[in-house]
């Protein structure tokens, strides 16, 4: 299972399902991170966390455990 905390710099993937419950899966949603949409890894902070990636024109900031709850189409 590829999840969005697997790609490394410049990589792509596509959101297939989020893992997460409740308010996290919410607050996922209304950052605009729902089933089809393409995230770029855009960087990794020095010590690791958290992450930048890019989706739907934006910018957003998540924190490794998060990215971990984001599950991206396999082959692609």
């Amino acid at each position: 299972m590829k999840t969005l905390n697997n790609l490394k710099p410049g990589e792509s993937g596509v959101v297939d399902r989020i893992t997460a419950d409740g308010a996290l899966k919410r607050h996922f949603l209304d950052m605009g991170i729902t089933k089809g949409v393409p995230v770029t890894m855009e960087r990794i902070a020095p010590f690791g966390d958290p992450v930048a990636v890019r989706l739907r024109g934006y910018s957003l900031s998540l924190r490794r455990e998060e990215a971990k709850k984001i599950v991206l189409v396999s082959g692609v």
